[in-house]
């Protein structure tokens, strides 16, 4: 990741693996990655982790190959959608890798991001106490297991402006598109 040569530290990234779920946090982890990947001619991984109902217990279920099916069809989609939101389109280039993977979040993001020079981009969430507590579960997990360096991206502007808002809960609980939620940002120039 790191090397020394007469005093100047020299930092190589590879690969950037960015938790990809479409909410506000993780759209602006997978811009940021995305400057980063520029600054660094690295590849860059949105990665969207993916469980049916009941978790491994489907297997049990009869019509469950369906059920998986239906699913990763989903996750797919919800993969989809998060990079349009971002990029407007779904990108052609060979160093965007897009990835969908069954199972829980962390333990995905974990074992994806498993190599020298592998950086893991994480949305940080939001900031009250209550959702700290409750919510971060993905992002606590990958700190604390990854292998590799960790960047925990702070939420959008927005997310703390609606926070602040006397309606925030009826903000937080209407249906907003990622789109909608990203085009109050900057684009920055990569």
């Amino acid at each position: 990741m790191a090397s020394e040569n007469d005093g100047e530290v020299m930092v190589t990234i590879s690969r950037l693996i960015v938790g990809t779920s479409g909410s506000p946090g993780s759209l602006q982890a997978l811009r940021y990655a995305e400057n980063l990947a520029h600054i660094f001619d690295a590849a860059l991984i949105p990665v969207l982790a993916w469980q049916p109902p009941g978790g491994d217990h489907d297997e049990w279920i009869p019509a469950s190959a369906e059920l998986r099916r239906t699913c990763r069809d989903l996750a797919r989609q919800q993969l989809r959608d998060a990079l349009l939101a971002v990029w407007g389109e779904v990108p052609c280039d060979p160093r965007v890798q897009p990835c969908i993977e069954r199972g829980p979040a962390g333990q995905v993001l974990v074992s994806l991001a498993c190599s020298s020079g592998d950086v893991l981009v994480i949305g940080a969430g939001r900031r009250t106490s209550l959702t700290r507590v409750a919510c971060s579960g993905v992002s606590r997990y990958c700190l604390a297991h990854a292998r590799c360096p960790v960047l925990a991206v702070p939420p959008p502007a927005l997310a703390d402006e609606l926070r602040r808002a006397r309606l925030w809960w009826a903000f937080w609980h209407r249906p907003l598109t990622p789109r909608q939620i990203l085009s109050s940002q900057p684009r920055s120039a990569a």
